[in-house]
């Protein structure tokens, strides 16, 4: 099945619904969802949205603590770039109706670890939940949206692929996942907002939907990657048998929250300054050597010392959550370990979210963009993707229309049902397992060899699966996540330092000069 469309946007979080928002007043939209339109990281983030709104605070110090959580990596333009549009696109979803938490004074502001003021906006916190309801009824009522619910995007189609001159991105393949149809879906401009890649790890604060797929699609067609090796573990992702990837807000540390060991003891104020209002690689790495060396199987955070309506007021979710699971967090300490939770860097993008493949945008996690530098500073993600995303709105529609050629249709005809199903989930599960034991909070390079050299086998196992297989939803997955995996290792074995979120013990100064580590497909080196 053939659907030709003006604009193709793969992924339904914040960054693809923004730009499906806008771009619809004047182009005909596709959206593309793995799961339903609300289903997205986006909707998973807690804490909120960082920006200058007080008076108190200004651009220069949101810059400033953006590049000393970045270990000044952050790109200075494309830095300043964001935070200057930080209010325009708060009064944005502000105008889309985003019920933000109010207090006496107006909006209510909080702080979180790395922050300097109080600057992050919220709903609560359920944030990114609200945003994405909000959006969602908006984008699902919108005429000249067509959204895909249940599908995946399988491979962009470009001009090399088709045998053309141009090396131009003219839509992509996806797998309709419940009638196991590949549609091809024909675009004069794509826009990748697929999200990240946390699900590369076993312990991640990340929806199942995050396996790196705009991130692996966009490198197999030809565009740059940068900074892979930047993956940011949440410090406090909450440690109970019966609770899956529940995040512990950076906000509960903002408002007072207190790390501890199991006695009682407070530990931050031994490993930095800041102590628990550190940025979150400082935070990760302290609680992951406090267990290490105790031999702990998590560590607590207590923020008890609160009123009881202080915290039902501004954590209803994460108390609600606690309680299901028997922990009042007005008497008890929660129990909480460090998870992959955001990957900094991605495909290389510029100011107007263009990569390297005319025609095809970036924005969001999938993307780097230079914001993040070396580490990602508390709730500049969602601010990351409403930036870009318009950006990439405002380059499309500024664009001459493009005529496409004729698209071919999937061939299936060569390839069989699967035998055996089991290849794919041992696969799976060995790539997360082997990532979380040799490619985590902190490296050797003898890990990262022994993780590359088992990455090299399972990338020509799946790839010979692929080749003789019919396409499936996990098989599509599996397929982008060992690709991920690879290109975080190449990253993670060029960097010959300590900077950021990327931690080695053989090298564990950090070089004089900050360099972003470049991945190009054609010569499969780092530059």
């Amino acid at each position: 099945m053939a659907l030709r469309f003006d604009v193709l946007i793969i992924g339904s979080g914040l960054a693809g619904q923004s730009a499906a928002l806008r771009l619809a007043q004047t182009r005909k939209v596709a959206l593309i969802s793995k799961r339903t339109l609300e289903d997205s990281a986006s909707s998973w983030a807690q804490g909120g949205i960082a920006a200058v709104l007080d008076s108190q605070d200004s651009i220069e110090a949101h810059i400033r603590d953006t590049l000393i959580a970045g270990a000044n990596l952050n790109d200075a333009k494309a830095t300043r770039f964001v935070i200057e549009n930080g209010r325009h696109a708060i009064d944005w979803l502000i105008e889309q109706g985003v019920p933000f938490t109010r207090d006496d004074a107006g909006y209510h502001l909080t702080r979180e670890g790395g922050h300097s003021a109080r600057r992050v906006i919220h709903v609560a916190d359920a944030t990114g939940q609200a945003v994405q309801d909000t959006l969602s009824r908006k984008v699902r009522r919108h005429p000249n949206i067509t959204i895909l619910e249940r599908h995946i995007a399988i491979d962009l189609i470009t001009g090399v692929k088709l045998g053309l001159a141009d090396q131009r991105c003219y839509g992509a393949y996806a797998l309709d996942s419940d009638s196991g149809e590949v549609l091809t879906i024909g675009a004069s401009h794509t826009l990748i907002a697929t999200g990240g890649a946390g699900k590369v790890y076993l312990y991640t604060t990340n929806p199942d939907t995050s396996t790196g797929d705009g991130i692996a699609m966009a490198w197999r067609a030809g565009c740059q990657v940068a900074n892979m090796e930047f993956i940011q573990f949440h410090p406090t992702c909450l440690y109970h048998p019966q609770a899956k990837s529940f995040l512990i807000s950076e906000a509960v540390r903002g408002e007072g929250g207190i790390l501890c060991l199991p006695d009682g003891t407070r530990f931050m104020p031994d490993h930095d300054e800041r102590a628990e209002l550190a940025p979150r690689d400082v935070v990760a790495r302290a609680i992951d050597f406090e267990m290490k060396k105790r031999g702990l199987d998590c560590v607590y955070l207590d923020i008890s010392h609160k009123p009881a309506d202080f915290l039902a007021e501004h954590f209803p979710n994460i108390l609600a959550r606690c309680l299901e699971l028997g922990i009042d967090i007005t008497r008890q300490p929660i129990p909480v370990v460090p998870a992959a939770h955001y990957t900094c860097g991605g495909i290389v993008t510029d100011l107007r979210a263009r990569t390297d493949i005319p025609g095809l945008y970036a924005a969001g996690e999938a993307s780097c963009t230079g914001l993040h530098g070396a580490n990602r500073l508390a709730s500049n993600s969602l601010l990351e993707c409403l930036v870009f995303a318009e950006a990439a709105v405002k380059d499309i529609l500024a664009q001459a229309e493009v005529v496409l050629p004729a698209l071919p249709e999937w061939d299936a005809s060569r390839v069989t049902d699967p035998d055996e199903e089991i290849v794919i989930s041992h696969n799976w599960d060995e790539l997360r397992r082997f990532m979380w034991d040799y490619v985590g909070i902190v490296r050797t390079t003898k890990r990262l060899q022994r993780a590359q050299h088992r990455i090299r086998l399972l990338i020509r196992e799946i790839e010979e699966f692929y080749s003789h297989f019919r396409v499936s939803h996990d098989l599509i997955e599996l397929r982008n996540l060992v690709v991920t995996a690879d290109l975080i290792v190449r990253c993670a074995l060029q960097r010959r330092e300590s900077r950021g979120l990327h931690f080695s013990r053989d090298y564990p100064e950090m070089l004089p000069k900050a360099r972003n580590t470049r991945l190009r497909r054609s010569s499969r080196r780092l530059r």
